[in-house]
């Protein structure tokens, strides 16, 4: 999902190629997987012919049609009992994909909850951000807060109860939508809470919180949650990040749970990385999330 629309700085439109290049589909078919690649399911024009528009939420129409296409992919590939893996792209795909997966999850009577790893929040609306990217805001309308076109694109109303959310590497989050998190209930395991309790410990008590609750997974990866040490292809590098193997060893041990039904992984920006190292750090979570494991 080639699409950099929600976020300030361009690049991660170019991440789903340089996942490519690292060989996802050799790696995926490697560990017993077979592969279909879905390309071309929506055309945008760059982003410097276009109107941002509303500076609260820039470039709102372009992402919602474009979102809207990979919510009806994503619905047909479960459909089917496939998995879908989408590789952005800025994190405003999330939008489209929790709309499909949601939908699927409506007709088949299945409650789902969503593994958000993540340095940021991605939970302001347009009265609380700070940038006007939506890719700040996606997961806030996925959770029924926030603009009308957002919160009810695909089909009207709220796709993803936040009771149901828990987030995993927390070390950025905006005042206002801090507050909106608290209030939506949604789980959050920050980075203070791994230095404090030790990551296997936080494992732990993500895979209780999800079996306890959820009928299927789905997994938000942004690359942004590690370490620029370990990933510094990505739009938004933050220090003390999560380590390659502490994220390695969380899509390991949730893959487990056989409950992940779907997944996406964001944020890999090429023209930031250097020797395509984020990108291949992205393939190894893929496989990971995708059953591989080490022994």
């Amino acid at each position: 999902m080639p699409l950099d629309f929600g976020a300030s700085r361009h690049g991660s439109d170019m991440g789903p190629s340089a996942v490519r290049l690292a060989g996802i589909k050799e790696k995926l078919e490697s560990i017993g997987h077979k592969t279909f690649e879905h390309n071309n399911i929506f055309h945008l024009q760059t982003q410097e012919y276009e109107n941002p528009g509303n500076p609260k939420a820039k470039y709102l129409p372009q992402i919602v049609n474009a979102c809207t296409s990979l919510a009806k992919e994503v619905e047909d590939i479960l459909a089917k009992d496939e998995f879908p893996l989408v590789i952005g792209g800025d994190h405003s795909i999330a939008l489209g994909t929790l709309a499909g997966v949601a939908k699927d999850a409506k007709v088949k009577n299945k409650k789902v909850g969503v593994l958000y790893v993540d340095a940021h929040g991605d939970f302001n609306t347009t009265e609380t951000t700070p940038s006007g990217n939506i890719h700040g805001e996606c997961l806030a309308s996925s959770c029924g807060y926030g603009l009308p076109e957002l919160k009810n694109l695909y089909f009207e109303g709220q796709k993803i109860n936040p009771e149901n959310v828990c987030f995993v590497g927390s070390r950025d989050l905006d005042e206002g939508e801090k507050k909106l998190m608290k209030e939506a209930g949604v789980t959050v395991f920050t980075m203070s809470d791994i230095d404090r309790l030790g990551f296997s410990e936080v494992v732990k008590k993500v895979i209780v919180f999800f079996k306890s609750r959820v009928d299927q997974i789905h997994v938000s990866f942004d690359m942004d949650v590690l370490d620029p040490m370990f990933a510094p292809g990505t739009g938004i590098p933050l220090p003390g990040g999560l380590t390659n193997r502490e994220a390695l060893l969380l899509m390991e041990e949730i893959a487990k749970t056989k409950m992940v039904k779907s997944a996406e992984i964001v944020e890999v920006n090429p023209i930031l990385d250097m020797a395509n190292q984020t990108a291949i750090l992205a393939v190894s979570l893929a496989a990971r999330v995708l059953g591989e494991t080490l022994y």
